[in-house]
């Protein structure tokens, strides 16, 4: 602050704060300036540089609500009522003792009050003072992930009856509960958890944290039928979180991918003795409002479980954890499980298993009363891990390795780990159920199956791999799916057989090709739910019904595009908000004189913007493509791309038009209000 030091943070995914009163000059101009340190290798997979998520400055009063000084909980929840519990810590930095009313007012989700309390307390000069306050709601709406409805506490400090400050939080009333017989219970009922692991990143914008962004990621997700996210592996932006509790999503909020023991030279080991409390408090303080989080994690897959030095270390934690909130459990995310893991897993309320769920029923065996949950699974065995799961009460669910795609650990997805000279051009994992984009990748329609009744989906096997494979590829290296498209355009393949799989939680399965059947075949655990075919290559139409008995469920069709000749645009959002923030997903495809996407094009789209928006990325997923996210160009992969719009601060009309050489061009209007 205007040149002097005012203090620093080690730990760039914590929430952290700076008091720069002292440091201002009043009546002349003053200098913020932040200085943003990467220094190496810091992570173990793209972490961005510079700020990414948001910066405030907050002028306060010196008789004020405490950051993060409300903690609100839901001890007693019934139909009829529930008992609310807020405590509030108020600070006075006057230079005299006061007395002050705390008013509390709590409203349900369309703003109704439907509770109020008042207190007074006297607090001395310099010092801090808490509030305790309970309030019963009458019929409280529950939050759940079906209905996920919010309330309002609103916090408002008088002095002399004058308001001197006002904080409001959202919350929900809800219970949570875990054990070894019901598993995972959310407000009384059992409720097996459909999760899934995501780094910070949002793809094509790499680590920027816009608030829309974090939605989406929240939406996209939610649509593809997850009810779980676990952070991995670190605090999100409160964005995110933000996004969570609308939507309904509930979360295993992660604090740590290391502790003392280092994975890279230079990440959070160097810092963590000195710094760990401070970043588990930001974390909790900041987060412990938010519904959605169901479970606290202290750690990812730590070096050295079983040394006792690490024992201790994972017993300060938790119990540190529990300190500053008793109302979740504390889990971590465990490793290369064996009985050597059992002092560790004895500090945690829910044992976090990495890639073993052939060891569910063995430790049951050995440890009746232990909790375990999936916290990394891959996709090539999603089955198996989700049979353990439905299979076993005391799993409460998988969380798959990954549910987003992501920059970094290039290509573990293809190659598995593989000598850094070999990697190039990679840049992506390419192991995410959605990819970069946003779009499902077959894994993703797979897992609809494991986890619906009556879906279906159809895909055809790449007849040459897709890229050049590793053939060094270690078994364990299972983050892969099959190599499977959405294709039936395979020229030069004409009479050749390819192979169909059709993913199917239909009772049975008929293929069709150009109206002719090809068979019925049933869909179930046998086979998990994947019915096959070799079917000789002919251009036209790719049908698959799925059925219950007789009756007709669900269809999924593959159809040959006759070339490419046309450009189409959708946005995800036509109406965007004129703050500078606000973000438009707009898919471009490339598409045949009749509509239907050409998987096989890789045109080359130019786009132009008019109006209050800019272009700040595009991208098209294709995990080895060297091209500029910034620029606004990007060939289509798959028959597709993607721009994203960011909102200027003034109404009006964004016009986003897309050419390419020998197809139509197409524009797409914007609204920003």
């Amino acid at each position: 602050m205007n040149g002097t030091s005012v203090g620093k943070q080690s730990y760039g995914y914590s929430t952290f704060e700076f008091d720069i009163s002292d440091k201002i000059k009043f009546g002349e101009k003053n200098l913020i300036a932040v200085k943003v340190m990467n220094e190496g290798e810091n992570s173990r997979w793209y972490t961005g540089s510079g700020i990414y998520r948001h910066v405030w400055m907050d002028i306060v009063d010196p008789l004020r609500i405490g950051k993060w000084g409300t903690f609100i909980t839901t001890p007693e929840v019934h139909n009829e009522q529930a008992r609310i519990n807020i405590q509030t810590k108020l600070l006075n930095d006057l230079d005299q003792e006061v007395s002050v009313k705390l008013t509390t007012v709590i409203k349900n989700s369309t703003g109704e009050e439907v509770g109020r309390k008042e207190a007074i307390q006297q607090i001395k000069k310099g010092k801090e003072a808490e509030i305790n306050t309970a309030i019963l709601v009458k019929n409280p709406e529950l939050w759940s992930v079906e209905s996920p409805a919010l309330y309002q506490a609103i916090s408002e400090v008088y002095l002399n009856n004058q308001l001197i400050d006002r904080v409001e939080n959202k919350f929900g009333i809800r219970t949570i509960s875990f054990d070894a017989v019901n598993g995972f219970q959310l407000n009384g009922k059992s409720l097996k958890l459909k999760g899934g692991c995501v780094h910070h990143d949002n793809g094509p914008l790499g680590a920027m944290a816009y608030d829309r962004a974090e939605e989406r990621r929240v939406e996209l997700l939610k649509a593809s039928g997850y009810n779980a996210i676990r952070c991995a592996h670190n605090p999100p932006s409160p964005a995110f979180l933000d996004a969570c509790d609308r939507l309904g999503m509930l979360v295993i909020n992660e604090a740590f991918d290391m502790w003392e023991t280092g994975k890279n030279p230079f990440d959070f080991h160097l810092f963590f003795k000195d710094w760990w409390q401070k970043d588990i408090e930001s974390m909790v303080y900041r987060d412990r409002n938010h519904p959605s989080i169901i479970l606290w994690s202290i750690g990812n897959e730590i070096p050295d479980m079983d040394k006792p030095s690490v024992v201790k270390t994972a017993k300060i934690l938790a119990d540190y954890v529990r300190k500053l909130d008793s109302t979740r459990p504390v889990t971590a995310a465990v490793n290369q499980m064996k009985e050597d893991k059992d002092s560790f897993i004895s500090h945690l309320d829910v044992a976090g298993y990495n890639y073993a769920f052939e060891r569910y029923k063995i430790d049951h065996d050995r440890d009746p009363k232990r909790v375990m949950a999936a916290t990394e699974s891959s996709p090539f065995l999603a089955f198996d891990y989700w049979m353990g799961v439905i299979d076993n009460p005391w799993v409460i669910g998988d969380f798959v390795w990954t549910s987003f795609d992501y920059i970094g650990e290039a290509s573990i997805g293809w190659r598995g780990f593989w000598p850094d000279e070999h990697l190039f051009p990679w840049t992506l994992a390419y192991c995410g159920d959605i990819d970069i984009c946003g779009w499902k990748r077959p894994q993703s329609f797979y897992r609809d199956v494991l986890w619906e009744t009556n879906q279906l989906s159809l895909f055809v096997k790449a007849p040459e791999p897709t890229f050049e494979l590793n053939q060094n590829k270690q078994a364990w290296s299972q983050w892969h799916w099959h190599d499977v498209l959405a294709d039936w355009n395979w020229n030069g393949y004409e009479g050749k057989p390819l192979e169909v799989n059709v993913y199917s939680s239909c009772e049975q399965v008929e293929l069709f090709l150009n109206n002719k059947s090809l068979g019925k075949k049933p869909t179930n655990r046998t086979n998990q739910f994947t019915a096959v075919w070799n079917v000789a290559f002919q251009a036209g139409n790719l049908k698959a019904v799925g059925y219950n008995g007789k009756k007709q469920i669900k269809v999924a069709e593959l159809k040959t595009a006759q070339g490419s000749a046309e450009i189409r645009m959708v946005a995800d959002r036509n109406s965007i908000e004129a703050n500078g923030q606000d973000l438009s997903y707009v898919t471009v495809e490339i598409t045949d004189a009749n509509g239907n996407r050409n998987p096989k094009a890789e045109n080359e789209v130019k786009f132009e913007i008019e109006g209050p928006g800019e272009i700040i990325a595009v991208g098209n997923a294709n995990p080895v493509s060297l091209e500029s996210y910034q620029q606004p160009i990007r060939k289509a992969w798959q028959g597709k791309c993607l721009v994203i719009i960011k909102s200027g601060k003034q109404a009006g009309n964004v016009l986003l038009t897309a050419r390419s050489e020998n197809l139509n061009t197409k524009t797409i209007k914007i609204e920003v209000k």
